[in-house]
């Protein structure tokens, strides 16, 4: 069984359709077996891209709404979730130094590096859309996938 910690430009793909999404899926099924994680932060980031693309009138308001219920179902029930910490939040700062990341794309891969320590016996993969993010990401040595590439 595979960990793979999904960032938000990889989870929201699970979501709307959109490059990379028949590859989420076939990650996150039930069949292929995998565990997945997302920052607690992801509620308000899948919420603010879902709203985006409403106002944008790229889906309606019902739908984003039904898609803000699955998301909640899925992270009670499928999701793992890791807390955003104070060491969590000095580990964003670090890679801040390091690399030209957004502050919350720096919070989500150190999310990312705080699971990697916790685990230990199985490695997470880093699963996200953000090119600048897996540059950082791959960087720092992490092992990444993006799922709008071809598999």
């Amino acid at each position: 069984m595979a960990l793979y910690y999904l960032e938000t430009s990889a989870l929201v793909k699970l979501y709307v359709r959109e490059p990379g999404t028949e590859r989420m899926l076939d990650l996150a099924s039930k069949a292929a077996g995998n565990q997945l994680v997302v920052l607690s932060l992801a509620q308000v980031e899948i919420r603010s891209a879902l709203r985006r693309r409403e106002r944008a009138g790229e889906i309606k308001s019902a739908i984003a709404d039904q898609l803000l219920t699955s998301f909640q179902r899925h992270a009670e029930g499928r999701f793992l979730t890791q807390v955003l910490t104070d060491a969590l939040l000095d580990g964003a700062s670090a890679l801040v130094d390091r690399h030209a990341l957004r502050a919350y794309d720096a919070i989500q891969l150190a999310g990312f590096f705080s699971l990697r320590t916790t685990i230990g016996s199985n490695p997470p993969v880093f699963v996200c859309a953000d090119h600048e993010l897996l540059r950082a990401a791959e960087a720092e040595a992490a092992p990444v996938l993006d799922p709008s590439l071809d598999a």
